[in-house]
């Protein structure tokens, strides 16, 4: 089934959305052929996405993106991932010693929001009102809410009606999840939005001035108000007792969204560019140097000699991502070690002809890794058999804490990317403020983002818990140049497949000549040898989950070469 695609390629000269609801592309897309940008598209179609699909993002989350602006020429990251409460430190978390992944404990900045406007303000042309009116109108007055999101709603509707009853208020209408591609509404989420617009409108006439005083509403005014206001009392989050949260209005009002270089390499002809390594973006770039060195031109597109080379690479580049990765500004990540091409030729040395089952970091520039204990128990539990990385869970730990991390089959995340006719391109993943995993905060129609649980309570690794430090996340987006012009904008959801499903899609468009429909729609696959970067942290060593479409044959010789493999669905 190599050759089949599902549609046809779509092309066109007065740009491109693709997202991740039909919804969001389509209100993006309006904002292209009404003479926005690639900028102000893309804000209008993530807007719509905190608005359509709660479970897999909100406007209280995070969202980091990389864009090019043609008038300057240059390619930039947009940071819209927030920080730990500076509050938040290893003694805080240690009597549960945990970072939990529900309620209000785990709780960050939100840099969704703040991220948006940076976006608009420094490279958009529209005004908020104009690129708001979508999701608005969508709060307001409803949507067809997916199933994927009602069954998430109904999965932890006893939680919202026991315990989180400002959830309960939105989710469970008439005191019931809502029906499947119903109508659904979030009338708070509608006049938080509204009000947004209306305190930027108040600043006058001046669109700069508009969009501060529309940051500042949020980060500064009502919604930090209300959410400082929400912190301090107790919830339940699926642990013993309930805990108030560690954010404050304070953590809000010190934070900003920002910009900063990619991080890039090179791999068939194209630059590829990815955020630092405060997100898993340069594992990508890992894995395709490591790769470069291969004759993948001989390899077919999904045969087992294929397969068994990516995945290989992913446990060499997912390793130092456990032992090096971690937020620039507090840490020295050896990033230029990590991706020269010297050192990538010692890690592609490490692969064999049959599949390791040991995590195996290196020592670029001569940095000796250290693996977190948690990571080396979880190896260790699976390698003894044990279906868990931790110790079991404490009494009163119910499916909250399963939910409380993104585990929803499609992903934990939303993207969208856009392109515009001048030349300007987005890609964007925003994510976190699920519905599963905080209360709403009430009166703001949102949940806050619970990204504080990728932290290690360990001290003096490059992810450790610090206050103002950003947490390693699995949020990827990714943007292809061809001298220094954008190639192409992409990403996924999935947390840590994001940057192993992009591998096989690249070398599908790139190295064998699909064009992009049939290399997204050609059979994928990912491995789960190193621990998950969520609860409980589960590690599958030398295991492969592929599609069936890749065929009894081809997963016939990856078991042969010791692969553990687990064969889904066809898609």
């Amino acid at each position: 089934m190599l050759d089949f695609t599902s549609r046809p390629e779509l092309l066109g000269t007065q740009g491109m959305a693709a997202s991740t609801h039909w919804l969001a592309s389509s209100a993006a897309m309006s904002v292209l052929e009404r003479g926005g940008n690639a900028f102000d598209a893309a804000v209008a179609g993530g807007l719509v996405l905190h608005v359509v699909e709660p479970h897999l993002n909100g406007l209280g989350g995070d969202m980091p993106a990389i864009a090019h602006d043609q008038r300057t020429g240059t390619t930039f990251v947009v940071n819209g991932q927030g920080v730990a409460p500076q509050a938040a430190c290893t003694e805080a978390f240690l009597s549960m010693g945990k970072i939990p992944g529900s309620g209000l404990l785990p709780a960050v900045v939100p840099g969704a929001f703040g991220a948006w406007l940076l976006l608009l303000r420094e490279h958009g042309t529209m005004r908020l009102a104009e690129v708001a009116e979508y999701a608005i109108d969508y709060a307001e007055n409803g949507f067809p809410l997916v199933e994927q999101a009602v069954r998430t709603i109904t999965a932890v509707s006893g939680v919202f009606r026991e315990h989180w009853p400002s959830s309960a208020a939105i989710y469970l209408p008439d005191g019931e999840p809502p029906a499947p591609r119903g109508r659904f509404r979030n009338p708070d989420l509608a006049r938080t939005l509204r009000r947004l617009v209306a305190e930027g409108e108040a600043a006058g006439n001046d669109r700069e001035a508009q969009l501060e005083a529309a940051r500042s509403a949020f980060y500064e005014g009502f919604v930090a108000e209300a959410i400082d206001d929400f912190c301090r009392t107790p919830v339940w989050d699926g642990t013993d007792e309930a805990h108030a949260g560690l954010l404050t209005g304070a953590d809000l009002a010190g934070w900003r969204a920002g910009t900063e270089p990619p991080v890039t390499g090179e791999f068939a002809g194209m630059t590829v560019a990815k955020t630092g390594p405060w997100g898993q973006g340069p594992v990508l770039l890992q894995q395709l140097a490591i790769l470069e060195g291969m004759d993948l031109q001989d390899a077919a597109p999904g045969s087992p000699e294929l397969i068994h080379a990516v995945v290989e690479a992913a446990k060499l580049a997912f390793a130092d991502r456990e032992a090096f990765y971690g937020d620039p500004a507090f840490v020295d990540v050896p990033m230029e070690s990590l991706l020269d091409h010297r050192y990538a030729a010692l890690r592609r040395a490490l692969i064999g002809e049959t599949a390791s089952r040991e995590l195996h970091p290196g020592a670029p520039g001569g940095h000796q890794p250290v693996l977190p204990a948690q990571v080396i128990a979880a190896m260790a539990a699976a390698g003894n058999g044990r279906s868990q990385a931790d110790s079991a869970p404490p009494a009163g730990h119910s499916a909250l804490a399963a939910l409380g991390e993104p585990t929803v089959p499609r992903g934990d995340t939303c993207h969208i990317d856009v392109v515009d006719r001048w030349g300007n391109a987005v890609a964007a993943t925003p994510s976190g403020g699920w519905l599963q995993s905080s209360p709403v905060v009430p009166g703001l129609g949102f949940a806050l983002p619970t990204r504080a649980q990728m932290f290690w309570l360990e001290p003096d690794l490059p992810n450790s818990v610090a206050p103002g430090k950003r947490p390693r996340t699995t949020l990827s987006p990714g943007m292809l140049l061809r001298e220094g012009k954008p190639y192409l904008a992409f990403g996924t959801p999935g947390g840590d497949q994001q940057d192993q499903w992009v591998v096989p899609f690249l070398i599908n468009h790139l190295v064998h000549g699909m064009d992009l429909q049939a290399a997204i729609d050609a059979p994928t696959w990912h491995t789960t040898h190193f621990p998950s970067s969520f609860y409980p942290r589960q590690a599958e060593p030398a295991g492969v989950h592929v599609e069936s479409r890749i065929g009894e044959g081809t997963v016939v010789e990856l078991r042969r070469r010791g692969h553990d493999v687990h064969v889904t669905g066809p898609w």
